[in-house]
């Protein structure tokens, strides 16, 4: 029963912007704005991957796809921690 609330209510978010504060998640508008639509991509696969069964499983899947795209773009080369990503857990 839970898990359909959650989708529903993940549906109905019109940006991203929506979705990152409803999850209570700090983010920064210029990385949202850069960085947009491969967001959206990638926590809509990851809720494809894993259907949510509560605020919390919703809330990991879009942290993770913020993260991922946050340490993708850092060099390969050095030990560079995430710098936008305000809650970071792989710090």
């Amino acid at each position: 029963m839970m898990s359909s609330d959650i989708q529903s209510t993940i549906a109905s978010f019109t940006s991203i912007e929506q979705a990152l504060d409803y999850f209570e998640i700090g983010y920064d508008s210029q990385f949202i704005n850069q960085y947009r639509i491969e967001l959206v991509k990638r926590f809509n696969g990851y809720l494809i991957l894993e259907k949510p069964q509560d605020w919390f499983a919703a809330r990991r899947a879009l942290k993770n796809a913020y993260c991922k795209i946050q340490r993708s773009r850092l060099d390969k080369t050095t030990r560079q921690a995430c710098r936008g990503c305000t809650t970071c857990q792989r710090r």
